[in-house]
């Protein structure tokens, strides 16, 4: 069981091991004789049961049963076929060799699975099912596989889900601790819920009876954690929408964009970027207008910023391209995105976006600056020194101004004060049972609800107060619970940046200006400096759309998750984190106007094992868009071949400087693999390239 200290075998122990071992490995090797010549007689499955009750786990021994079973099935006579009895005593072999195994172990994942399988085939009785679940459950109230097959029986007889759920309370109210029948009730709920069944919908009398019942299995034993989890979820079935929204966009609306020409070229490119409150798919042409003064665009291309392999994401992004006959800088385009078939837009859970929306700005071309002729381009220093306080004037801070007005109140009034009425009574509440009891996950809950509470009532604003009393909370936490430090300190983060995003004034104290024009409108006028302050987590994507250069030094990042949405972002500085590889880095593949970064002084590849690795496209898997070119550009030779991962990184930017220094990874033969890859970099690692 978790946190039980293993005990020494004794001499008695090893001994009974050891025939244990030896009886195993006789039936085994018969076992997989018989199957090898798929021998299925009565002899054979003799033996796979008495394996099968020594070993429940030996999954091959399961599947072996599965063919068996159909073998049986199918070379039956045709008086055999329709002898019911015949067939029904081939199922209860099955069944009892099952039932021998859970008697062995009741949580063998093998066992519970056979014995689905057996009785979907049908010609058994759901009646004795529920009897044996019954006494299984007698035995160990919370295995959740019995859970698991509970809902699976009820579904084939048919017992209704609110039957179900007064099983779960009568469970609950014999032991709060009885984790799996909290999860249960879960599970139940959200079906009812998602049906919309008379007396379940809508939800707000019946989630307050909720929160009343969870009260009282945390009150009774605050430190057991199977009620809070409930609790958990309550609170996202109460603040969470029923349709996914558009939570932000670039450009903003009744903004006034000025595009620079990109004269090797001789067109003018720009983002319009699309982000949600969860990953939706089916963003398209067919599903988003983009419309000009004289013309209705219907072959605009939308992709997913994301990884995955769903095609599904929180941010979407078009890159609209104004010909190069109408470059005029004499003449503003106006342009509007709308929403009017955004039903085929869906959420992960099939939830389509019904309410329309729609947004609208304006463009107008520029003569990019280029350096003089013979003039080399100046390395960009990021250090203090280059820095001097914003100039309030911008044009910057006019379009920061207009990101901030959008708003989407998809909430009905009467809705809305529910939800406001009860997470308040809820803060009270667990205020009360912090008072007398030093309780964790107390912490942690109301943390989230006062999160959830100040999102009610002020939207993308953070009341200063409640903000502050979050982190005090999260500190809290992360000194009484060292071995979950990371995960508090990854939402001290998010709450953190929250505040800091919360408002164009809150923002602007971020905001720097680069006191000479070294950037040569690479960058951008403004920096926003995320630097020193302990963040181990990006977050509030959503109100940096418009950031062209940002500085992330000096923290204590693991990952960079959320940095492909930052579209416009030519300039990024992450040196001195905690980034441990170069799949880390992997949202960079997406930045593609990004032209300086600095990673230097990070722990890429001071790490033996990398996890994420595993998770991440390989050379073998073509998944990532750039490993289909790197057989070619290594063309055999021996000193490229293992750099793979940063060629699917760094391999479709256009990077101008990178720094790259104070990494275990980076060596003569890597700096030499990134002069070639990078044909357009003129500074690597604060020396200029000739």
């Amino acid at each position: 069981m978790h946190g039980r200290p293993r005990k020494s075998a004794t001499p008695v122990d090893e001994n009974a091991s050891a025939l244990k071992a030896a009886k195993i490995r006789s039936l085994q090797s018969q076992f997989l004789q018989n199957h090898h010549n798929k021998i299925y007689t009565k002899e054979a499955l003799e033996i796979n049961a008495k394996l099968i009750e020594v070993n429940p786990e030996f999954m091959t021994a399961w599947n072996y049963r599965k063919l068996a079973f159909e073998h049986s099935l199918s070379s039956q006579s045709e008086a055999e076929k329709g002898d019911s009895d015949h067939i029904k005593s081939i199922i209860d072999e099955e069944l009892r060799v099952v039932e021998n195994a859970l008697r062995k172990n009741f949580k063998s994942y093998g066992a519970w699975h056979h014995r689905k399988w057996v009785v979907s085939k049908g010609n058994s009785s759901t009646e004795r099912e529920l009897r044996l679940l019954n006494l299984f459950q007698k035995q160990d109230t919370r295995n959740f596989h019995a859970w698991n097959y509970r809902r699976f029986i009820a579904g084939m007889k048919s017992i209704s889900e609110e039957k179900e759920l007064q099983f779960t309370t009568d469970m609950i109210n014999d032991n709060f601790s009885n984790y799996s029948a909290w999860h249960n009730r879960s599970v139940l709920l959200s079906h009812l819920l998602e049906k919309k069944v008379e007396g379940y919908f809508p939800k707000e009398t019946f989630l307050t009876e909720e929160y009343e019942f969870v009260r009282n299995a945390v009150f009774t034993d605050p430190d057991d954690q199977s009620g809070w989890f409930y609790h958990l979820w309550l609170l996202d079935q109460t603040i969470k929408l029923d349709m996914p929204i558009l939570a932000s966009f670039w450009p903003p609306p009744g903004s006034d964009l000025n595009v620079p020409i990109d004269l090797d070229a001789n067109k003018a490119t720009f983002p319009v970027i699309l982000y949600f409150n969860e990953p939706v798919e089916g963003v398209s042409s067919q599903t988003i207008t983009v419309q000009t003064e004289y013309d209705i665009h219907d072959n605009i291309t939308w992709s997913p910023l994301s990884t995955n392999k769903f095609g599904c994401a929180l941010a979407w992004v078009t890159h609209m391209r104004i010909p190069h006959e109408e470059l005029d800088s004499s003449k503003t385009y106006q342009v509007k995105i709308s929403s009017e078939h955004s039903q085929g837009i869906t959420s992960l859970s099939g939830v389509s976006l019904n309410r329309p929306w729609s947004f609208a700005f304006t463009v107008s071309v520029c003569q990019h600056l280029q350096p003089a002729e013979g003039q080399s381009l100046g390395r960009l220093s990021l250090t203090d020194e280059n820095f001097c306080t914003i100039d309030t004037n911008l044009n910057m801070t006019a379009l920061l101004k207009s990101a901030f007005q959008f708003t989407n109140d998809d909430e009905q009034p009467t809705s809305s004060k529910w939800k406001s009425e009860i997470i308040a009574s809820e803060i009270s509440q667990y205020r009360e049972l912090l008072s007398w009891a030093e309780c964790k996950i107390g912490k942690l809950t109301l943390a989230r609800l006062l999160v959830a509470y100040d999102a009610m009532i002020t939207g993308t604003q953070f009341t200063p107060s409640i903000a502050e009393e979050v982190l005090q909370l999260l500190t809290e936490l992360m000194k009484l619970d060292p071995p979950h430090y990371q995960y508090y300190k990854d939402e001290y983060s998010l709450i953190l940046l929250k505040q800091v995003t919360s408002s164009k004034e809150s923002l602007l104290k971020y905001c720097w200006q680069y006191k000479e024009s070294t950037s040569l409108n690479i960058t951008g006028p403004t920096c926003l400096r995320l630097n020193s302050l302990s963040l181990s987590r990006i977050g509030s994507i959503e109100q940096l759309l418009w950031v062209q250069s940002l500085d992330l030094s000096h923290n204590q990042l693991h990952s960079i998750e959320g940095l492909e949405a930052l579209q416009l972002l030519s300039c990024l500085n992450l040196s001195h984190n905690k980034l441990g590889s170069f799949m880390a880095l992997d949202p960079l593949r997406f930045l593609k106007s990004l032209r300086i970064l600095d990673i230097s002084h990070n722990e890429i590849g001071a790490h033996t094992v990398d996890t994420k690795r595993y998770l991440c496209s390989s050379p073998l898997s073509h998944k990532v868009a750039f490993d289909k070119n790197f057989e070619e550009f290594a063309n055999g030779d021996a000193k490229v071949m293992d750099f793979w991962e940063p060629f699917s990184i760094f391999g479709g930017l256009n990077l101008i400087q990178l720094d790259i220094m104070g990494n275990a990874a980076v060596d003569e033969r890597f700096v030499l693999f990134l002069v070639k890859l990078l044909p357009a970099l003129k500074w690597l690692n604060g020396e200029e390239l000739h």
